[in-house]
């Protein structure tokens, strides 16, 4: 199974999103979004940024 972007109202009524892999695992979470519509703007910057992104080791 594919993962998959959740989408939801914390108890603050802030919007937020969470990605999980296919076995359920959160693997990301989103920052605290004020519409609905930001948030979901958010999961459209993961998905485009993440596909071609390098991985980069820093310093601790």
């Amino acid at each position: 199974m594919a993962g998959k972007f959740e989408l939801y109202q914390d108890k603050a009524g802030k919007w937020r999103f969470r990605l999980k892999a296919g076995n359920g695992q959160v693997v990301a979470v989103g920052e605290a979004y004020e519409s609905k519509s930001a948030a979901q703007n958010g999961i459209a910057s993961v998905q485009t940024s993440a596909a071609g992104a390098p991985t980069v080791e820093v310093d601790g």
